[in-house]
């Protein structure tokens, strides 16, 4: 059947490459619009032991939702299409985006700020100069976490008409049809395994340490 599915995308590349490029959309989309609005966030929160137990307790809830439930939430919203599927995909990803950068800005050690702070530092300096590059590893573990969801939870997109690599899975699920089915699912399993290695490479290129999610 494996053998099935790489022949058929072989021989369609007229039908997989936009199907493709579809769920590459989705998910750029949604990982740029999480992090526009979990990184400020998470920054603002981070300062409030209130704020960011709210803010806490709410990514936690999100978490417990499962990926094609939140999907169906935006279709009586939004209807159907592209836009809800990004929507709902940006839900799914804001959690451990915005859990991730709370607590690795929390963690910073105090030691550190108060000897940046004895060195004349503005708080926007500290927080630039000395907070987010400490907390960077963090961040972006919970930016690879998101990342890997948002790749599987755009395969449940086509449910509500987004499109991408799930079409195919869907298809096949509605004929019977393995190797149909394998056409979508093995180009969404190599791509979360991608971004997975991805972010692990880049964390110890730079960071010298792979970050925990």
């Amino acid at each position: 059947m494996i053998a099935e599915a790489i022949s058929w995308i072989w021989h369609n590349p007229d039908q997989f490459l936009p199907a493709l490029w579809q769920h590459l959309v989705m998910f750029f989309c949604s990982i740029a619009l999480a992090l526009v609005i979990a990184l400020p966030t998470g920054i603002a929160v981070a300062r409030s032991p209130r704020l960011s137990f709210i803010a806490n307790n709410i990514a936690n809830t999100l978490r417990t939702i499962p990926s094609l439930a939140i999907l169906a939430a935006a279709l009586p919203l939004l209807g159907i299409g592209l836009l809800p599927s990004i929507v709902a995909l940006v839900v799914l990803a804001l959690p451990p985006i915005l859990l991730n950068t709370c607590t690795s800005i929390q963690q910073v050690d105090r030691d550190i700020l108060s000897a940046a702070k004895g060195m004349g530092m503005t708080r926007g300096e500290i927080m630039r100069i000395v907070i987010l590059p400490l907390s960077a590893p963090g961040i972006l573990a919970g930016v690879r976490t998101a990342s890997v969801q948002v790749i599987g939870g755009a395969a449940l997109a086509s449910f509500i008409g987004g499109g991408g690599l799930g079409d195919f899975v869907t298809t096949g699920i509605a004929n019977m049809d393995m190797s149909r089915l394998l056409v979508g699912a093995i180009p969404v399993i190599l791509l979360a395994i991608g971004a997975e290695l991805l972010f692990i490479a880049i964390a110890r290129l730079f960071f010298r340490h792979v970050p925990e999610s």
